[in-house]
């Protein structure tokens, strides 16, 4: 397993090795130390979701209040997406930016956003079939959108014609969202991960007593 980190601190992309022959393949898509290593606190798993999408489908941008915010494992086990992390932490070196990642059945790569990072893709292929692995469960009332198509992002979509949800398509645009209070600090979300990381940290130091 091979873990990148991208341009946008936070966030990284995860290669994983696989072990096929005519009879099918085999690999981790997910390991919990080599994850925590990179990001230094692991995955704190409390639900698990699963999205299939049509061709030229968008969902997103999405992001919950931070804290706890929801830190996302993201894999596309079926078909093909262009999966993207947007940067909405208001105070960051890269605020506003966004980076791309293609993830499909054939290099079976995964996604790691941590919280505070806006997350969204576009389905490549019919039946688009993703996974997602978060570190809180939904509530409602703290989940919140940008709008995927804010010409001030500026994402190229691979699509000339994207779907998107009646949700998807209200939401409000980053300069909107970030006027009405909406976005999460740089300052919060670093004390936060700075937080998981002492709790694992006094965690690893108990057992090694």
């Amino acid at each position: 397993m091979k873990i990148r980190p991208l341009s946008i601190e936070g966030a990284y992309e995860v290669t994983p090795t696989q072990h096929g022959d005519d009879r099918g393949v085999f690999l981790e898509w997910y390991r919990f130390d080599a994850l925590g290593a990179a990001v230094g606190h692991p995955l704190d798993l409390r639900q698990a979701n699963l999205s299939t999408s049509a061709r030229d489908v968008v969902r997103g941008i999405h992001f919950a209040d931070v804290p706890p915010g929801q830190a996302k494992y993201v894999t596309c086990v079926t078909g093909a997406v262009l999966d993207v992390v947007v940067d909405l932490r208001v105070g960051s070196p890269t605020f506003g930016s966004w980076e791309s990642v293609r993830l499909d059945d054939e290099d079976r790569r995964a996604v790691y956003l941590a919280e505070g990072l806006g997350h969204a893709f576009c389905a490549l292929s019919d039946g688009a079939t993703v996974a997602y692995l978060c570190s809180s469960t939904y509530r409602p009332g703290h989940e919140h959108g940008v709008n995927p198509l804010d010409p001030a992002l500026g994402i190229v979509w691979p699509t000339a014609t994207p779907r998107l949800s009646t949700k998807d398509s209200a939401a409000p645009s980053l300069a909107e969202a970030r006027a009405t209070g909406l976005l999460p600090t740089h300052e919060e979300c670093n004390e936060y991960v700075k937080s998981l990381r002492h709790l694992h940290d006094s965690h690893s130091s108990a057992q090694d007593d």
